[in-house]
């Protein structure tokens, strides 16, 4: 196993000796073929259109998206769009590594991402504006009053991939649209724009242009038209746009788009997610999600979701050093009755989703078998588990591969049932609500649920499944953010299961909790004002944080 050690040295010096592009750099060359010609080129030849199209799509999991492969410029955590669903997670309450040296993330479990120099905000800055630029090259292949089909499929397609992208900056980079809709978020990349002179767009800007592109991609797509599950067709537009409409507050449209992206789309069963699941495109209740390949998995020392997230790969650091758990603040909230309790070990260190599962030990062909592998070992592979580790995520290419072949969930069904449980309850019809949840956790998560069995308000309840049903998706900043909760970590010395540099609670209107801009955008872009305010939350800081409260694990 090829593991590397992280250190403060690495972090903070990271984006001197990175050999990617500067931001800016998205701007077109000039060259001595015009746009027209271009166009007209792509028109006669599709194949190359194809290419650049393609081109867009595999960025989305690709290991070493920003760091190339080879020599000292590699990087443990730098695996594309899962970078930043992993370490947005991890800058909130629910799930967490251990602190130790090889944990590439502490950055984000301590809250110092709002570094300028660090390279893991820089990767959640960079990663979305590539794929800004990479669809804006696809937009400018065909030309806009274009009448051909599979030309108005790919522009449809790629403005979808464009609000995707301002999606995964808009809710770091400022507070939620509820609050702060004059306020300064992230430059837009126009055409014919001054990378060099492009202030920041409003929260309101961002997300007009937002909702512009996905009405375009609603409106040129089609149900269940595209060629794979991680290409984006009316489904999933529909599904983008009812996150949109949740964060800018439109209750009734966004109750729309959820029920209208539904179609064609069931929640996993009771059974099926009774075992380890979320890692393969096929599962029916996906509507879009990353297809990682196996040649994406071979890239020398290639971090993906499996190496990070699975406790089931056999080259990964999360057996072998790094096992996601849960904070067990929210675990010790969800009954017993609850499927999804057996996502998580115990406090024992089994779960009965392991039944029916075994871990052979390559080298000494020694089986664990069901609740044995948590405290199975393998030299090299895999350590004893602690309680409530994860077991969520299961080994597409089985129990102990070393095949990080993982795909990843973007948008599954549940999440839209969970939204549009809350766009009914927000545009006043608590009834109905009340009813969509509970035939959605009776039915597919805990036959013996009632909304109010947990003595929650409708509103935290409905928060409650999100976190729950959708740990380790990356939803929980976009949550809490938009929904302006304290992040609530503890409840005074004792209460969870944090490492000790990780025990801080933060409030909700805390200046920190807005992402800082890379130096590189700084230097380069001249029109940027900072965010500012704030400061890095103190481990173990007892005045005033421990009594914050988050309507859920109350």
């Amino acid at each position: 196993m090829k593991l590397y050690k992280i250190s403060i040295f690495m972090l903070g010096a990271a984006l001197l000796t990175t050999a990617c592009n500067d931001i800016d750099e998205q701007e077109p060359e000039g060259g001595s073929i015009t746009k027209e010609q271009l166009q007209e080129t792509n028109l006669a030849i599709p194949e190359r259109a194809e290419a650049v199209f393609n081109g867009m799509f595999d960025m989305m999991g690709k290991p070493h998206t920003c760091w190339p492969t080879g020599g000292n410029s590699t990087r443990a955590d730098d695996f594309g769009f899962i970078t930043i669903a992993f370490s947005a997670d991890l800058e909130g309450a629910d799930i967490c590594l251990p602190n130790s040296g090889y944990n590439w993330f502490s950055t984000c479990s301590e809250y110092s991402t709002r570094n300028a120099n660090y390279a893991n905000p820089y990767m959640r800055y960079r990663i979305p504006y590539n794929q800004i630029g990479a669809a804006n090259e696809v937009l400018a292949l065909y030309p806009e009053d274009t009448t051909e089909p599979a030309a108005i499929n790919m522009k449809a397609q790629a403005r979808a991939i464009r609000a995707f992208d301002y999606m995964n900056l808009a809710p770091y980079f400022q507070f939620s649209a509820a609050i702060a809709a004059d306020q300064p978020c992230v430059p837009i990349l126009r055409d014919g724009v001054d990378y060099s002179n492009n202030p920041r767009a409003t929260v309101k800007e961002v997300y007009e242009y937002i909702i512009e592109d996905l009405n375009y991609a609603v409106d040129n797509l089609k149900i269940g038209e595209r060629t794979s599950k991680d290409r984006i067709d009316k489904n999933v537009a529909l599904a983008l746009r009812a996150r949109a409409n949740l964060a800018l507050g439109n209750w009734a449209q966004a109750a729309a788009d959820a029920e209208a992206a539904m179609e064609g789309y069931t929640p996993a069963s009771i059974v099926e997610v009774s075992k380890p699941a979320f890692c393969s495109l096929d599962e029916h209740n996906w509507i879009w999600g990353i297809n990682i390949t196996t040649e994406m998995a071979g890239i020398d020392g290639a971090p993906t979701s499996s190496s990070w997230m699975c406790s089931f790969t056999g080259d990964g650091y999360a057996p072998y050093i790094n096992p996601p758990f849960i904070n067990i603040l929210l675990y010790n909230k969800i009954a017993d009755t609850d499927v999804r309790k057996g996502w998580w070990l115990n406090a024992e260190g089994v779960s009965p989703n392991l039944e029916g599962l075994s871990w052979t030990d390559p080298t000494t062909g020694e089986v664990a078998n069901g609740n044995e592998i948590p405290s199975f070992e393998i030299e090299d592979v895999k350590i004893a588990y602690d309680p409530y580790t994860n077991v969520k995520f299961g080994m597409k290419s089985g129990v102990g591969s070393t095949v990080n072949n993982n795909d990843w969930p973007l948008i599954r069904v549940e999440e839209m049932i969970l939204t549009l449980a809350e766009a009914q309850l927000r545009s006043g019809d608590a009834a109905k609500a009340k009813t969509t949840l509970e035939n959605f956790v009776k039915t597919y998560r805990d036959p013996a649920y009632t909304a109010d069995a947990g003595g929650r308000t409708l509103e935290n309840e409905i928060w409650f499944q999100r976190r729950v049903e959708l740990w380790g998706e990356g939803l929980f900043i976009f949550d809490a953010k938009r929904l302006n909760k304290h992040i609530v970590r503890f409840h005074g010395k004792g209460t969870t299961n944090f490492p000790d540099a990780f025990q801080f609670n933060v409030e909700n209107n805390d200046p920190w909790l807005n992402m800082r801009f890379p130096n590189t955008e700084l230097n380069n872009n001249y029109a940027i004002v900072d965010n500012n305010g704030g400061a890095q939350p103190v481990a173990g800081d007892a005045e005033g944080k421990p009594v914050l409260r988050d309507g859920v694990t109350d």
